[in-house]
């Protein structure tokens, strides 16, 4: 019998937990119902996790409970929380991937503190400087794959390659019959154009192009993102971040006001034409970022998500340990080394 998929996952973390997060369990354990492959480990006070079972009507052999008695506070200085973070459910979460106990780690809390405590119980890979934010990002085709997406302001042009590779791997993880093809993000796509930063890591992108790992597709530019003429889209977090805000903002503005727009009429002959726009912009199916680059993955869940963009992240982080995806970062970050 193969080894079952252990999740961590914190379950006191962001906001209306742990209400939203056990509400995404139950919704991850009827999606999968049929599979006996999995084993969730949740963090958090036990007698109030185990009212929430009980409040959600779930019953599974599936779950283990560990008590965590304190939680990393919202309202403290990430500096503090830190330095209080320890026996906490975040903490604990993290520590069990690192113990052998778990394969990933998923919590919705404050995403600072979690990246600070992964880093210092995970530690970095020896072949990475910078760990990135990874997150996915719907195209005409199917799915990108962002990244850095805020972990990190200032990028140099090594990080951007090491950006490329991991980006690499967690999207052949996820699909693995499709071909990784990387695009540098820059505000034209004329060799010419960007930084020098942006130049170099181009040009050494370009040597690295390979059938085995990832196609360089060179530079793209922000209104091209979701053509689908690439699937990895590499950045620093400064800009990664200010792009994936705007594409939030501008989904959920024309998701809320294109009802308005339209008349009762147009919209009983096209519902289901919109309900399928709609699904396809519902930030909720691509909640679960990835923070690539540690000795083990860990997801950050948007603290404002509800139940069912929780339990897309538990699906995400399922897919992540189904996909293998550290063998893939070690073959990838291997390969670029050794050019």
């Amino acid at each position: 019998m193969s080894k079952k998929i252990s999740i961590a996952i914190d379950a006191m973390g962001g906001d209306n937990s742990p209400d939203k997060t056990i509400e995404g369990v139950k919704i991850f354990l009827n999606k999968h119902k049929s599979k006996n492959d999995f084993i969730l480990n949740i963090f958090g006070k036990e007698s109030l996790i185990k009212e929430k079972i009980k409040k959600y009507n779930i019953s599974s052999n599936s779950i283990e409970i560990i008590d965590s008695k304190t939680v990393v506070s919202d309202e403290e200085t990430p500096l503090k929380a830190v330095k209080n973070s320890k026996n906490t459910s975040m903490w604990n979460c993290i520590k069990h991937q690192l113990d052998g106990k778990s394969d990933i780690s998923l919590s919705a809390g404050n995403t600072g503190v979690l990246l600070v405590i992964s880093k210092m119980i995970l530690k970095m890979m020896n072949e990475v400087n910078k760990p990135a934010l990874a997150g996915l990002w719907p195209n005409k085709d199917g799915m990108n794959v962002v990244l850095d997406l805020g972990a990190n302001i200032e990028c140099n042009e090594q990080n951007l390659i090491d950006f490329a590779e991991l980006g690499s791997a967690l999207f052949k993880s996820l699909y693995p019959e499709k071909k990784p093809k990387v695009s540098l993000l820059n505000v034209g796509s004329e060799e010419i154009k960007g930084t020098e930063i942006l130049k170099t890591a181009s040009k050494r992108l370009r040597d690295l192009s390979s059938d085995e790992n990832f196609i360089y597709n060179g530079y793209i530019e922000g209104n091209n993102i979701m053509s689908g003429e690439s699937n990895i889209i590499v950045t620093d977090g400064f800009t990664g971040n200010i792009a994936l805000k705007t594409a939030e903002g501008t989904a959920k503005f024309i998701t809320k006001n294109l009802k308005k727009s339209l008349s009762l009429v147009s919209i009983l002959f096209s519902f289901l034409s919109l309900k399928k726009f709609k699904d396809k912009l519902d930030p909720r199916k691509y909640n679960g970022a990835i923070f690539l680059g540690l000795n083990g993955p860990v997801v950050k869940s948007h603290g404002g998500i509800d139940s069912i963009g929780f339990y897309h992240s538990i699906d995400l982080c399922y897919k992540i340990v189904k996909g293998d995806l550290m063998t893939q970062i070690k073959r990838n970050l291997k390969h670029s080394k050794s050019v």
